[in-house]
């Protein structure tokens, strides 16, 4: 299934797409079924709604589907707005490595938290601080968790995903070079974490790893890599992390991008998974505001 959220009079609402990829709301589904479904996507995580939301519709005869009113003049935004955790990963691809001049981590993922005041979604604009020269920005596979969970093995992994997003994440690179330490503030500025449009659960993916995740910058192919080609798998990346804190659902582990391009002022960057809805952000600069 494919999940997102969408913006109509300003009311952010979950969505699914049917077979037809039309966009329908939990809130008309709610209407039109007599359910009282979560409408916010990070509520429908919770618990155990999200498991029986997806059986419940698989089994909708596609009539029932057919019947629901179709949402139209709406905008994408992203998944949801406050998740307890956002992990990134670093130098997750030996080839991104390289372009900071750095050694990839080959023992432990080099990780590192994010706020949710990062958070925006499709078309919005992602915003050069004033105090960076150099901000870069990463195509990256998202994965959302979908249980509580903790200690979980690396081949129990899959059971706890609820899905994967695409993601673009921005980096004050001028910034995190002046000190390693100074990490969290290069990668917590406001509008530097893009993530949607779509949740995708798993079982829409044949296979994660021969997804090619693939940075473009105005429309042109900067960087492109499979994720097999990761120093630490999603299923590893979710296992570690788990043992270092529970894990709850609707957190968020970025895993890494396949390479990093400098944005500018007027640049369109774009995150593109094989597919995947392209997610797509333009970039202002607030120097030359």
């Amino acid at each position: 299934m494919r999940f997102l959220t969408i913006e109509q009079e300003g009311i952010e609402t979950a969505a699914v797409l049917d077979e037809e990829r039309n966009v329908v709301t939990v809130h008309a589904i709610n209407e039109q079924m007599d359910k009282a479904w979560p409408t916010d996507l990070f509520e429908l995580l919770q618990s155990e709604s999200f498991e029986r939301f997806k059986n419940w519709w698989k089994k909708l005869p596609k009539p029932e589907k057919e019947s629901l009113n179709r949402a139209e003049k709406y905008n994408i935004g992203p998944l949801y707005r406050r998740p307890r955790k956002i992990w990134g990963i670093g130098l997750n691809y030996v080839d991104h490595a390289s372009d900071l001049e750095e050694m990839a981590p080959q023992k432990e993922p080099a990780s590192f938290m994010k706020p949710d005041t990062t958070i925006i979604g499709q078309e919005d604009l992602i915003c050069i601080p004033t105090q960076s020269e150099r901000t870069t920005g990463e195509a990256e596979l998202g994965i959302v968790i979908g249980q509580v969970c903790k200690d979980v093995p690396e081949e129990g992994a899959a059971q706890v995903i609820a899905g994967y997003t695409s993601i673009i994440d921005m980096t004050a690179e001028d910034i995190l070079k002046r000190n390693p330490r100074y990490l969290t503030r290069s990668k917590s500025f406001d509008t530097f974490f893009s993530f949607g449009p779509e949740l995708i659960t798993p079982e829409e993916i044949e296979d994660v790893k021969r997804l090619n995740v693939t940075t473009i910058i105005n429309d042109r192919v900067h960087r492109t890599n499979e994720v097999k080609n990761m120093t630490f798998d999603p299923d590893y990346l979710v296992s570690f992390h788990s043992k270092v804190m529970t894990l709850l659902p609707g957190d968020i582990i970025s895993t890494g991008t396949p390479g990093a391009v400098v944005i500018r002022e007027g640049d369109v960057i774009e995150c593109q998974i094989d597919g995947f809805t392209t997610l797509r952000n333009s970039v202002k600069d607030l120097k030359d505001s």
